[in-house]
């Protein structure tokens, strides 16, 4: 097991619980142990973790809070005290009506000799937001608030305990103001907020420590990770030597009307780029020749009518315009494996006929990914994407019930749904990633996943992942291209 705490892996596979499961998981550990055991474990933890990340920081500002959060932070002074640092206390809370671990974290506070002020010192080196985590139910207000907008005002790092202040433990939603914080040790459980919609940016690093404590009960979410690791790294064996391009599955990209052709062209490279054996490029355009394609001649140029679409993996949407809505009754009906975006789920959305041809495609065993951004995604939930927002996993298990398909809901923190299986966040990825194409490099290689064989869920985890990892690890001063992401995407299969 990795020392306590222990930094957030992204090629692992974590469990993450909701508040709801989270609190059932700490009353059944509670009930184990000793009284103020889990809060003394967690004080531990969090003193650890400031000494770790700030081993020469003297004075250390915690802002507590009135609940458990709060005494994880006076016990974490404590521990910090007896190390030999400086830790002030603002405490929001009252000795004689908090409950009762949190009032013996108080007294062993005082008792190390730990400063309690009404203030803010003027010069910490560090900052522990201790202040709600998962016992937010409101904005904060009041002195909470003046704490938080200190904290940002100061530009000391912060580290936040269990969640940073503000942010919503199973929706990544943040009120205002709500904690920046540079790093976010989550207690007990990992909470599905840490890694989707603002949960990314407000959380910094995320480290984790379990509290010696074992999870009994139902995951809520999970990070995704490749399909399979060893030793933490992609385990992916090599193509077979007799192997052939027919091997590997055949990519149609329906797309690029007038004015867009690049956006098909960016999809059909990256389906060759992440190892599918061939990729067509249907454009919409009819006057697309194939001298258009003189740059990149591995692809071929055919219209939508000269496809076995029963044989083909269909990527549909990608610079479509409004032409594509005529294609895809026939694409709906015909493709065995079937990546819808950009345009087609704009006509998906407005389309009840082509929303029952989505469904039935279920029934008849045929796999689709919708890769809608939030946007797309509220106008196939007749919604607004502020709603889509707010509670991204919610929307996207929405999406997956209402189309019985997989769902890839873009965006920080891309979150991952299909009917019956468990909704994964995926973690890799950063803003280089918000430029123009990207999200067609992105159905590209979906397609040529599921061309050669992923299953949907499956596919659309190990895709996002290697996508967002790309960004991950580009060079720094180097801006982020499509055409070449798609260059630089490895398929499995690659050593």
């Amino acid at each position: 097991m990795p020392p306590r705490p222990h930094p957030v892996d992204a090629r692992l596979r974590w469990p993450l619980f909701d508040v709801a499961a989270t609190r059932r998981i700490e009353t059944l550990a509670l009930a184990g142990v000793a009284p103020h055991t889990l809060m003394q474990r967690a004080g531990l933890s969090v003193a650890r973790l400031a000494l770790a990340i700030a081993p020469h920081a003297r004075t250390v500002w915690v802002a507590a809070g009135p609940g458990n959060n709060g005494g994880d932070g006076l016990e974490a002074a404590a521990q910090l005290q007896r190390m030999g640092k400086t830790p002030v206390v603002t405490w929001l809370g009252d000795a004689a009506t908090t409950n009762s671990d949190t009032a013996a974290a108080f007294q062993r506070a005082r008792d190390a000799g730990v400063v309690f002020a009404t203030t803010p010192p003027s010069a910490p080196d560090l900052c522990i937001d201790a202040l709600l985590g998962i016992g937010a139910t409101r904005a904060p207000a009041g002195r909470m608030a003046d704490w938080i907008n200190h904290m940002t005002a100061s530009g000391t790092p912060v580290l936040a305990i269990d969640l940073p202040t503000g942010l919503d433990a199973d929706t990544g939603h943040g009120a205002q103001p709500h904690v920046q914080a540079h790093h976010t040790l989550s207690l007990l459980t990992l909470k599905p907020g840490l890694f989707t919609a603002m949960g990314r940016d407000a959380a910094g690093r995320v480290w984790f420590d379990d509290l010696q404590v074992r999870a009994e009960d139902a995951p809520y979410a999970g990070v995704a990770a490749p399909c399979a690791t060893v030793g933490g790294r992609p385990d992916r064996q090599a193509r077979p030597h007799a192997s052939h391009k027919g091997s590997y599955g055949d990519v149609a990209v329906v797309g690029g009307a007038p004015g867009m052709a690049g956006a098909a062209l960016l999809a059909a490279s990256a389906a060759l780029s992440y190892g599918a054996g061939r990729a067509y490029l249907a454009a919409l355009d009819p006057s697309l020749s194939a001298a258009a394609l003189s740059g990149q001649p591995e692809l071929m140029l055919r219209a939508t009518r000269d496809f076995d679409l029963g044989r083909c993996t269909v990527v549909c949407g990608c610079g479509g315009g409004d032409a594509v809505r005529a294609e895809m009754p026939r694409v709906l009906a015909g493709a065995a494996r079937l990546v819808l975006d950009a345009d087609a789920l704009n006509a998906l959305a407005g389309d009840t006929q082509l929303q029952q041809q989505l469904r039935h495609r279920a029934l008849r065993g045929r796999p689709t990914i919708l890769t809608p951004h939030p946007l797309e995604a509220a106008r196939l939930l007749a919604t607004d994407s502020r709603v889509v927002q707010q509670d991204r996993l919610s929307a996207a298990r929405q999406l997956a019930r209402d189309y019985d398909c997989t769902v890839m809901l873009k965006g920080s923190g891309t979150v991952i749904a299909s009917p019956g299986q468990l909704p994964h966040l995926n973690p890799t990825g950063n803003a280089r990633l918000a430029t123009a194409g990207t999200g067609d490099v992105l159905a590209g290689a979906l397609g040529a996943a599921l061309a050669f064989g992923l299953p949907p869920h499956a596919a659309a985890c190990e895709v996002a992942w290697q996508h967002g990892l790309c960004a991950d690890t580009w060079p720094c001063g180097s801006p982020l291209v499509a055409g070449e992401l798609a260059r630089c995407l490895q398929p499995p299969g690659c050593g």
